[in-house]
């Protein structure tokens, strides 16, 4: 299984190492396993300037770096995204990358690759906050396209991994051998879940009226997605 890992922050925490827990228990010798740390690998800000929208997200002033992370995106199985809770959402860092990938929600030119993956989205806190900071990401997962989407929040009460108690962590481990183990038997056949494919036929049948712009419009008609062909 190839997978590829953004994670929210630099800072190697209590989210970065449930991260390595569940990396170790699903790839083998033949994985590949590709990883980003934010902000270091996508440090801009998008600018809100559109072209990724109207002329195709190769005009992107950012596109080198954004490209970047979408070619591992495209190349795995898995996807992992972690964030840990800052004040009940997901890391600055993370909702700046994700809205560079605007362009492929489902609205616009869903990528093709991500109806056939499977993703896994983490996070922690000290506290509360994880069901919101993980929907932040899943928003995004799910307007992409991505088949099957799973999902872990753990309070930890505390602000880093060796802080966490050891009655924790047992849960945390057994919690890792669940998760695991579905991400696996999932991975036999990954389809789309019921609430994608909605998304995909409504999209499709704005897509029929003339889509929101003519690069949208080209993108679905030459996908072949407004007449028999899906991309699952």
């Amino acid at each position: 299984m190839n997978i590829t890992v953004v994670y929210g922050t630099e800072h190697k925490g209590s989210t970065y190492n449930i991260s390595q827990l569940i990396l170790n228990k699903l790839k083998d010798e033949t994985s590949e396993v590709t990883e980003f740390f934010l902000p270091k690998d996508m440090p801009h800000f998008c600018i809100g300037c559109s072209q990724c929208f109207m002329n195709g997200e190769e005009h992107c002033p950012h596109f080198e770096k954004v490209n970047n992370i979408k070619l591992a995106l495209e190349k795995a199985d898995l996807l992992i995204f972690t964030s840990p809770v800052y004040v009940f959402h997901a890391t600055g860092q993370m909702k700046t990358l994700l809205d560079h990938f605007g362009y492929q929600w489902m609205v616009h030119r869903p990528n093709k690759t991500m109806f056939n993956k499977m993703a896994l989205v983490i996070s922690t806190a000290a506290g509360a906050g994880m069901k919101s900071t993980n929907k932040d990401i899943i928003d995004s997962l799910t307007f992409w396209g991505v088949g099957r989407i799973f999902k872990y929040g753990k309070g930890v009460a505390a602000i880093n991994w060796n802080g966490v108690s050891d009655k924790k962590k047992v849960t945390i481990f057994n919690d890792v051998d669940k998760i695991s183990a579905k991400i696996l038997e999932t991975s036999k056949k990954v389809t789309p879940s019921i609430k994608v494919k909605a998304l995909f036929y409504a999209m499709r049948m704005a897509q029929k009226k003339g889509g929101f712009n003519k690069a949208d419009a080209d993108y679905w008609k030459s996908q072949g997605w407004l007449e028999t062909v899906r991309p699952w």
